[in-house]
């Protein structure tokens, strides 16, 4: 009876290990199949999370150094004066476009009752300042306008530029002609010995930065003034017109303010044009 007992005892052991060991074996075969499962389901998100990440960055990235880096473009910045600030001799034209392009080469023509004055203007050097004289010129903001003053000591200019002819010196100050926007001031010749050249198309300003509008000054002798005036151009026609404006002298109206006074040769601006950049 022991031994009978016994080979029993044992078959039920061999049976319950033998279960546990099946199911054992089911139990890790599930925990690798949730395994595998869980390890997919994680590189599945990974992947996406990639895939956005990429396409949502890398696609704002573009964007942003095609419309930073976009060939011959260049990002102005015009202030439009306050209504309330505004002298009488404001004149309301709006405000360019922010985007300007910084290639090529124009051609502007001031057309005087003393004949025409051409210059270079190079939109590589003054986008934002070239971009505004257009802008001025399609306006028709300097025809009929007079060239309001000009020095013949110290620094020899010719300025012009304010529609309302009140301006009194290069430093274009408070109450005097202009536009409706200033612009900060670009291509300051700093490292040029003189800074302003004969020759040189320089822009006004009160004195302050970012105070350029629509003045500016024709230089006709080497003029040693600070390099605080953007250059924007180069005369190549029509500098004999302003040497017999300047040999006629001017009435001395400015002398005990900013020097010089109106030329007694008047010059009057009937037309204005800057022609499409080439090259």
């Amino acid at each position: 009876m022991t031994s009978t007992r016994e080979r029993q005892r044992a078959a039920a052991r061999a049976r319950l290990e033998k279960e546990m060991a099946e199911r054992s074996a089911k139990a890790r075969k599930r925990r690798q199949t949730q395994a595998i499962v869980g390890a997919a389901a994680v590189l599945v998100l990974v992947v996406a999370g990639t895939v956005w990440l990429a396409t949502t960055l890398g696609g704002d990235d573009d964007k942003t150094d095609t419309a930073a880096s976009a060939p011959g473009a260049s990002e102005c910045v015009y202030n439009a004066m306050p209504t309330d600030q505004r002298p009488p001799q404001i004149k309301d034209v709006g405000v360019p476009s922010n985007q300007q392009s910084a290639k090529g080469v124009q051609t502007m023509t001031i057309t005087t009752n003393l004949g025409p004055i051409t210059a270079k203007v190079d939109r590589s050097q003054v986008p934002c300042t070239a971009g505004a004289f257009t802008y001025l010129a399609d306006k028709n903001f300097f025809d009929n306008s007079k060239c309001h003053r000009l020095v013949t000591e110290g620094i020899k200019v010719l300025q012009c530029g304010d529609p309302s002819a009140t301006g009194k010196g290069w430093r274009d100050t408070d109450g005097t002609g202009g536009p409706s926007f200033r612009l900060p001031e670009e291509n300051l010749p700093t490292d040029k010995r003189p800074p302003y050249p004969e020759g040189v198309i320089a822009m006004a300003n009160s004195g302050q930065p970012g105070s350029t509008g629509s003045q500016f000054f024709i230089v006709y002798g080497d003029s040693p003034l600070d390099p605080a005036y953007t250059v924007l151009g180069t005369v190549t026609g029509g500098m004999d017109i302003v040497k017999d404006v300047a040999k006629a002298g001017d009435d001395g109206a400015f002398a005990q303010q900013a020097g010089g006074g109106h030329p007694k040769k008047e010059v009057v601006i009937t037309d204005l044009t800057m022609s499409p950049p080439q090259g």
